[in-house]
């Protein structure tokens, strides 16, 4: 195995899996700013902002290392992965709005600094640039795999929604809402590369079940974070999903394994939408074991991330979509 690539499995870092496809992603960042452009300054000046923000791309990271895994040779991908980031930040402004947050990616939201209106709106832009995009390809496959994802990620902001304040969330539906919400765009965006490329059903499924697992281990390592994670590190404020009433599974996991009182300062937490007993819910956690039981499942998706790629051939790009499995469960260590 070439130096370069043993070095990215045993130690990988996400510099090295974006050098895979530098000069790609570099095209797909320049796709996205060009594309931003409309006769309507405040719209120009609200997308500029949130896509300006940063944020990590691996969506469009997985759009690229997938079409480069199934050798894909057009150039409809640098708009596959462009619609993607546009799809992901559209839904980013409209949770935002949801959840009345007022930090993301380390600054103030756009509905903080702007306010709703056009933060729902201007996710509204972003929503039908991407489909234009999906038009411009031309390719059924992929604009079926796309659509279908969209309608179930809304259907998971809906889902969630109802769930707000439910302190009597299993883990069952709990996995389902973050399937729906969090997980669906990875898939997408890993299946809908290789039916671009024209890849066989193997190769598809083989994407997808990477993508779903990525996603699944990235939202619980996200949920894993909200409670020893820093303000820093996440751009937001740790403790936001509990203030927002949301029962993730380490409080999912406490409900259900903890003694009495840890229950119900978890319990109270959850129905008063409130962060302000922070430091008791995180105690109630840590004594449950509840932090220890989301890495661990984080890390059962990551090996099943890994494993779903078995069947495709062993070139770089495929380790590429490995060390990025294994990059994004070191954000627990």
């Amino acid at each position: 195995m070439h130096t370069k690539l043993a070095e990215l499995l045993s130690d990988p870092s996400i510099d090295q899996v974006f050098a895979l496809v530098k000069s790609d992603f570099e095209t797909v960042n320049q796709r996205i700013h060009s594309d931003l452009q409309s006769d309507i300054p405040l719209v120009v000046e609200v997308a500029k902002y949130i896509v300006g923000a940063g944020g990590k791309r691996l969506r469009p990271l997985v759009v690229l290392l997938a079409a480069a895994v199934c050798n894909y040779s057009g150039q409809d991908h640098i708009k596959l992965a462009t619609l993607v980031e546009f799809l992901h930040t559209a839904t980013l402004l409209h949770d935002d709005v949801v959840d009345v947050s007022t930090r993301r990616r380390g600054k103030q939201t756009v509905n903080v600094v702007w306010g709703n209106a056009p933060s729902v709106l201007v996710g509204d832009f972003l929503y039908s640039r991407a489909f234009q995009l999906m038009v411009d390809i031309r390719s059924m496959p992929m604009l079926e795999i796309i659509c279908d994802a969209t309608n179930v990620i809304a259907e998971g902001e809906v889902l969630q929604l109802q769930h707000i304040g439910n302190a009597e969330l299993t883990e069952a539906e709990y996995l389902e809402i973050i399937r729906y919400k969090t997980a669906m765009l990875f898939q997408a965006s890993a299946q809908a590369a290789g039916a671009l490329a024209g890849s066989n059903q193997t190769t598809q499924y083989a994407l997808r079940e990477f993508g779903l697992h990525l996603g699944m281990a990235f939202q619980l390592i996200d949920d894993w974070l909200d409670f020893v994670g820093d303000d820093v590190e996440m751009g937001k404020n740790v403790g936001d999903d509990l203030a927002e009433g949301k029962a993730t599974l380490p409080l999912i996991h406490t409900l259900q394994h903890g003694d009495f009182r840890n229950k119900e300062i978890v319990r109270q937490a959850i129905l008063q939408r409130s962060s302000e007993n922070l430091s008791e819910v995180m105690q109630a956690v840590q004594a449950t074991g509840s932090l220890e039981y989301c890495h661990k499942m984080a890390q059962k998706h990551t090996t099943l991330c890994i494993e779903s790629l078995v069947s495709l051939p062993p070139n770089p790009f495929r380790f590429g979509l490995e060390a990025l499995a294994n990059v994004t469960v070191c954000r627990m260590h």
